[in-house]
């Protein structure tokens, strides 16, 4: 399997959703790096469920347990390994879906890929429980980062049709910490209410609603990223569209750039502080594949669970012919919430790699 990304620094993830474990190696960390674990632990935490009616009611610790690269608080040169048990696990609302594949789901083409011996429960090695592993390789990366004055933050955009504000020209650490410590990470207050009705009105029908996610990192050295293939935009989307759930990726204006007239996309340049900047920030930090020195902005767009109460239309494999299906077991009404911290994650992670790459290991 392709469950895994990086050049210098190469992470792994593997498990199922209702397997013993799931757990990520680290290979390329550099040696002697702190690992705050209860701030590791913290991030963990934002995105574990079964914390409120937002989302699902499965009940994880999500706690992982280091089998090899750290002694004593520090990496120690060997690859990383981590592990989170899984504990709360309900298989048997999964066996269904063995024949009846979930419509939006990777069921159909996880049978035809592997012959029907895929273990699908819970979603198998395409569930968002991944994202468990991912935040704990994310998580590290970030605390290395913000050793070197690079910082990585996000909050919920939108859900449905309600909409939080954009991130200011100049995010600021303290911002993401602000936003991480609210109930749901807006930037904007007034957003919570209105996102969390549009949850609460998707759970009430067995149905389920999308978001958008924004995501910035502060810091970034200017020259960061090569031309065409090997850029920052291609390295970060590869990523991203790891996460399960991920069906869209834009970096600054994104989409709305195809509407603008160059007058308007276009980014003046300016001197501050000896540095060249520029007075906004349409290009999301980023022009042709390299870092400019300005706040690096992307934004990812969450499709709604396919894993509704709504019986809906699929077929059996085994018979040949269409059939309903109901599905069952615990599922989350929105995963955009949760998400934001994976995508600070993964953001975080192939950003130290791109560091680590120019600077052959060490920076």
């Amino acid at each position: 399997m392709s469950s895994e990304f990086g050049r210098a620094l190469r992470i792994s993830v593997f498990g199922q959703s209702h397997g013993r474990a799931i757990g990520v190696v680290m290979d390329g960390l550099p040696a002697g790096e702190a690992v705050d674990l209860e701030e590791l632990q913290r991030f963990l935490n934002r995105r574990r469920p079964g914390k409120n009616p937002l989302s699902t009611a499965r009940r994880e610790g999500d706690v992982p347990e280091f089998l090899s690269g750290l002694e004593n608080g520090k990496t120690c040169g060997a690859p990383l390994c981590a592990v989170i048990p899984n504990t709360d696990q309900r298989s048997g609302d999964y066996s269904e879906l063995q024949d009846k594949p979930r419509p939006g789901h990777a069921d159909y083409t996880a049978a035809v890929k592997w012959a029907g011996q895929a273990d699908m429960r819970g979603g198998g090695h395409f569930s968002g429980r991944l994202t468990a592993p991912l935040c704990i390789a994310g998580g590290i990366a970030r605390q290395i980062l913000a050793r070197r004055g690079v910082y990585v933050g996000a909050h919920l955009f939108s859900v449905g049709h309600a909409r939080d504000m954009l991130f200011p020209l100049h995010p600021t650490p303290e911002l993401f910490d602000a936003v991480a410590a609210k109930p749901l990470p807006v930037l904007n207050d007034h957003a919570i209410e209105a996102m969390e009705t549009a949850i609460l009105a998707a759970r009430e029908s067995q149905d389920s609603v999308g978001g958008t996610i924004e995501c910035a990192a502060v810091g970034l050295p200017a020259g960061l990223g090569e031309p065409m293939f090997g850029g920052v935009e291609n390295r970060l989307a590869a990523a991203l569209f790891g996460i399960p759930a991920v069906k869209g990726v834009e970096f600054g204006e994104g989409f709305h750039a195809a509407a603008l007239r160059g007058s308007e996309n276009n980014d003046a340049f300016t001197v501050e502080n000896g540095l060249v900047r520029t007075e906004t920030n349409h290009a999301g930090g980023i022009l042709g594949g390299i870092t400019t020195g300005m706040p690096l902005i992307l934004r990812v767009a969450v499709k709604p669970t396919p894993s509704i109460g709504r019986p809906q239309k699929t077929v059996s494999l085994s018979a040949g012919e269409t059939a309903e299906l109901t599905i069952h077991g615990r599922h989350d009404p929105c995963i955009a919430h949760r998400a934001v911290p994976v995508v600070e994650a993964v953001t975080a992670a192939v950003l130290l790699d791109l560091l680590l790459e120019g600077n052959h290991g060490t920076f």
